[in-house]
């Protein structure tokens, strides 16, 4: 993923195309950061940390969007959809409501979860197999109603 990056702001720059520079800009320097707290650890980050890094940027901005949209300051909420757009074209398709309710299902199934004790495991099944697809706070939700029942 980080060769995408470094060819897409190569691209960008070529281009023209200012917000998107800017955007894949603050990517990269997001993963400098993950980059430099790995290393203290001595761990290196793979593919399905980049992916929950750009979750996590996602949704950063969609709650200034909201709040953007909420005090009447379209300038801002414009940059921040178009920031938007740009990181989730790097996040692969997201999983329907259809999909996500079936794979906590197999994810319950699959951990043999019984009460609500299970949830950790359950999340954790799932965030193996879904980084980057599915939203785990809903899914956290999901999967508590589901073993609460």
């Amino acid at each position: 993923m980080r060769e995408r990056f470094t060819a897409d702001l190569k691209t960008a720059m070529k281009s023209g195309d200012k917000s998107r520079v800017e955007t894949i800009r603050m990517i990269t320097a997001g993963l400098k950061d993950r980059d430099i707290e790995a290393r203290a650890t001595g761990k290196t980050l793979g593919d399905d940390d980049i992916l929950a890094l750009l979750q996590k940027m996602v949704k950063s901005r969609q709650e200034s969007l909201d709040i953007y949209e909420k005090a009447g300051r379209a300038d801002l909420a414009a940059k921040e959809r178009a920031e938007i757009e740009v990181i989730a074209s790097y996040l692969p398709q997201p999983l329907s409501e259809e999909e996500a309710a079936a794979a906590i299902k197999d994810a319950i199934a699959e951990t043999g979860a019984a009460s609500i004790k299970d949830m950790g495991k359950v999340v954790a099944a799932l965030k193996a197999k879904y980084t980057g697809r599915m939203d785990f706070g809903k899914a956290s939700a999901t999967v508590k109603a589901a073993l609460s029942a």
